[in-house]
């Protein structure tokens, strides 16, 4: 009986490889795992999905070296199952562990889509309201839990605006420790106020502290940050309602 369910569960899993790797423009290596036997498929419901891949790669310029995710037991709509398409039925909670290059992070920094969802934003700075408009970014990974950071704004503040390029080294927040700026300095332009550093650090506190982010139909909290020379790791719980239809749309 067993060898009868690991013959549907190798079809779905199959079937859900080929689609997955057609969505993406270029994958080294993928393998999906879907626990369930034909009677579990017809009732809509399936024990679980494990992902493992290498080398993915979602419209050109945006590239995860490596994903490891297991869901909880999930609800399916049977039909699509049949066809090797996974479509959620009920909301699904999984955990993912995912990681990511010094080298990839930069060109999806550079890429058009990250451009495109850039936007400013403003600091009240005693009443008055400083606008940072992103220019460009650049991370590098030295190791020891490091992360440095160089990056160009433009500063408009008091109907003035200027360019400011600044370097910045910190320590993300993990399970053991909070997350500790080490140093700042700005590279080029006439620096900025005690007053505009002070509202600075607010904002970015109070953007480390967001339980979870969002991106359509999926819900994210990190869980843990680990900061290797050369290569971040992140260990990420997702609560998935459905699969996003902008991974479709960036592959097209």
């Amino acid at each position: 009986m067993r060898d009868d369910n690991r013959l549907e569960e190798q079809f779905l899993s199959q079937e859900a490889e080929k689609q997955i790797s057609n969505q993406l423009d270029e994958v080294e290596q993928i393998e999906i795992d879907v626990k369930t036997d034909l009677l579990k498929i017809f009732q809509g419901q399936a024990d679980g999905v494990s992902v493992a891949g290498q080398g993915l790669v979602i419209k050109e310029d945006i590239r995860v070296q490596e994903i490891k995710l297991q869901t909880d037991s999930i609800a399916i709509n049977p039909f699509s199952a049949l066809f090797g398409q996974i479509e959620l039925n009920e909301a699904v909670n999984a955990i993912a562990r995912i990681v990511l290059t010094e080298v990839d992070m930069n060109r999806t920094l550079a890429s058009d889509f990250v451009s495109s969802q850039m936007q400013n934003f403003d600091l009240d700075v005693d009443g008055e309201i400083v606008s940072f408009e992103p220019q460009k970014i650049q991370i590098f990974l030295p190791g020891e839990g490091k992360i440095e950071c160089r990056g160009r704004v433009l500063l408009k503040e008091m109907e003035n605006t200027r360019p400011l390029a600044y370097t910045a080294v910190f320590r993300p927040r993990t399970h053991s420790q909070p997350a500790m700026l080490e140093s700042f300095n700005c590279t080029e332009g006439d620096g900025i106020s005690i007053e505009v550093v002070t509202a600075l650090m607010q904002k970015a506190k109070e953007l480390m502290n967001i339980p979870s982010f969002k991106w359509e139909e999926m819900a994210f909290k990190i869980k843990d940050i680990k900061v290797e020379k050369g290569s971040l790791i992140l260990l990420v719980e997702t609560q998935v309602k459905q699969i996003p239809s902008s991974i479709t749309e960036l592959s097209l």
